[in-house]
């Protein structure tokens, strides 16, 4: 059974900049689509990114033009960029592989002065 294990999150300034990864235990995201998504209390997890086997991605529009996902399939490792980080993007990331069931334990980002 393939494994995934979140890193990167922690507490940012507005403004500022994380990088969350995703790294499987097996060969994965070279076979399936990946995601990023978030939740916080009291609300549905949401679709923040997406990147299709072929390289395509989607992005929610409140994160558009600020953030970024990306994998390294050498690496079994699922990226998001996040850039000009909001209070608003605080919540708990969780990274997840299409189609399979499988996600990430999640990661907690704040983003506070």
């Amino acid at each position: 059974q393939v494994q995934l294990v979140e890193s990167g999150g922690g507490l940012v300034q507005p403004g500022g900049s994380l990088t969350l990864s995703c790294a499987a235990s097996g060969s994965i995201f070279n076979l399936y689509a990946g995601g990023w998504y978030r939740q916080t209390p009291g609300k549905q997890r949401e679709l923040v990114a997406f990147i299709s086997r072929g390289g395509s991605t989607n992005y929610a529009d409140s994160v558009k033009g600020r953030f970024t996902i990306s994998r390294d399939n050498a690496r079994n490792t699922l990226y998001l960029q996040m850039n000009s980080l909001k209070p608003e993007d605080t919540a708990v990331y969780y990274c997840n592989v299409d189609r399979t069931g499988l996600w990430g334990q999640g990661t907690q980002v704040t983003v506070s002065s």
